[in-house]
Parts: C-alpha cells; structure tokens; sequence
C-alpha cells in the first residue's frame, strides 16, 4: 500500500499543480456517474412506478386534459432522469482543455529551464514530463468519461421511451 502511495505522490509532483484540477474534476465526474447510475436503477423506477400508478388510476386517457397530464408527468419524469447530465458531458469536455493546461505550463518550465542552465537536458527533463503528465491524464479522464456518458446516455433513452410507451391512452 505504501509503495502505490509513493508512485501516486511521485506522479502527481512530476506532473505538475494541474494534475491535482484534473484529479478534482475527474473525481466530480464519476461521482456524478456513480450517482446517476444509482439513480437510473432505485430512484427512476420508484418514478416510473409512481406515474404508472397515477395514469392506471385515472377513469378518462383520452381527452386534451389526460394529454396534457400524460405529458407533464413523462416531462417530470425525464427532467428528473436526465439531472447532471448536462454536468457531465461539461466535465468531459473541460478535462482535455486542462490536460492542456498542464503542457502549457510544463513548457513554460522547460524555457525557464533552458533560459537558466543554456538547454541542460536534465533541467528540461522535468519540464517535460510536467508538460506530458497532465495532458495523458485530461485524456485518460476524458476516454473513461465519454465510455460511462455514452453508456448512461443509452439507458436514460431506453428509460424515456419505455416511459412513454408505457403510459398508454386506449381507455
């Protein structure tokens, strides 16, 4: 345990100060994946469940009225479903611009460098890696992000449609 705390701590100094805004963001976003997912499979189909309830108990689904309910319970619904979506595609796409961050800063470090010691290749090299680190991790952050995007994306368009199918105005 102790030795993946030291290759942690290690990888973060070599990446630089923006490693730790892209490990903040990265962690908000799965956070905010993990929630929606818990959401999708407890919270929503109480929500399904509780509309289906609603629209089964009512004598009259044909009229401009029982239209305009249906419609304002899928809306209720599917606004509850799609919560912090918007969120975590933001996430997704600031990751990269702050990997970017870190190479122009880690640049900057290596001019710095070659302005103090005249191009030693040692001082550069950290500069270097400070430049490389953060944009590899904004894009790892950013592949994983997009794979659960894509994923929660598709189950929250299954759910709505379902939704819709579902609530049924033949009486």
């Amino acid at each position: 345990m102790e030795g993946i705390l030291i290759a942690i701590r290690t990888f973060f100094e070599a990446g630089g100060n923006v490693l730790f805004l892209i490990a903040a963001a990265t962690f908000v976003m799965w956070a905010l994946i993990f929630e929606r997912l818990w959401f999708i499979y407890t919270e929503h189909k109480r929500d399904v469940g509780n509309a289906l309830t609603f629209w089964e108990s009512r004598a009259e689904r044909t009229s401009w009225n029982a239209h305009r309910i249906r419609e304002r319970m899928i809306s209720e619904v599917n606004g509850r479903l799609n919560a912090n979506m918007s969120f975590i595609k933001t996430l997704i796409s600031l990751l990269p611009l702050l990997g970017l961050l870190g190479t122009v800063t880690g640049m900057v470090q290596v001019f710095e460098a070659m302005t103090y010691s005249g191009g030693n290749a040692r001082s550069m090299a950290a500069g270097v890696s400070m430049a490389t680190i953060p944009t590899m991790s904004g894009m790892v952050a950013t592949l994983s992000g997009v794979l659960a995007n894509t994923y929660i994306s598709s189950m929250v368009a299954t759910e709505s449609e379902y939704l819709e199918d579902t609530l049924t105005m033949d009486h």
